[in-house]
């Protein structure tokens, strides 16, 4: 029998530093909840709103895998491997951070904010060396199907992450429905709703709600609005 919880947006860490506002749906930094340190081996989804010219100033990462989804706006990557990127809507980044990176992200423009979704997962090998990716996407791939935007094996289509996990994006009109089909033994999904209205095992979903399912090998999914959705796949023990 699956195993499930649900994470409603209004509950989500909060944190309003002015240039800066973020919902965390698991702790990280200052938000600290005993029930939500992570799931499996996903860490942190943070959903981040920063103001015209402010960002991220050079910062360390070591030991984990930190996807970058832009939403809305752009989004100004630097890093001690030399990379030197704008990161857009329609973009999936991901930087292994391995044996340790130095990196800097800011809003790329004055006048408007930008809006990204930060992902970490913990990986599969430590102390690897440091790797940068950044592909485009093609929105049309994921109408009413699971589009996957990154995997753990090298693919043009999607990024690779060093871990057994699998991240895809679903535009679901509305009224339809689909089945996920959980690609690993003791992996979980954890469901979150960019906006919409979904419902799985009679649990409704809105903007923002998300779910965390395991102990299942399919997840069924049904739109009650034009949806876009996030999925995310992970072992539960690593």
């Amino acid at each position: 029998m699956s195993n499930s919880f649900v994470i409603r947006a209004e509950t989500r860490g909060h944190a309003d530093h002015g240039w800066l506002k973020s919902h965390h749906s698991f702790s990280f930094a200052n938000y600290y909840h005993p029930d939500r340190m992570h799931f499996g081996a996903l860490r942190v989804l943070n959903d981040d709103f920063v103001i015209g010219s402010e960002g991220f100033g050079e910062h360390p990462h070591s030991n984990m895998e930190i996807i970058s989804i832009p939403l809305e706006g752009d989004l100004q990557h630097h890093d001690s491997m030399g990379n030197g990127t704008v990161i857009k809507k329609g973009d999936v980044q991901i930087i292994s951070a391995g044996i340790g990176i130095q990196h800097s992200e800011f809003n790329a423009n004055a006048n408007k904010a930008v809006k990204f979704l930060q992902i970490w997962i913990i990986p599969k090998l430590q102390n690897i060396a440091p790797r940068y990716q950044q592909i485009s996407l093609n929105a049309s791939e994921r109408k009413n199907k699971a589009q996957i935007i990154a995997a753990p094996t090298p693919n043009a289509n999607s990024v690779w992450i060093n871990q057994d996990a699998w991240l895809s994006l679903l535009d679901l009109d509305s009224s339809k429905d689909i089945h996920y089909d959980l690609k690993a033994e003791g992996s979980g999904v954890y469901i979150f709703v960019l906006k919409g209205g979904i419902s799985i095992a009679q649990q409704l979903l809105n903007d923002r709600d998300a779910m965390g399912i395991w102990n299942t090998k399919k997840i069924h999914l049904t739109a009650h609005s034009d949806s876009e959705i996030l999925i995310i796949e992970v072992p539960m023990h690593f």
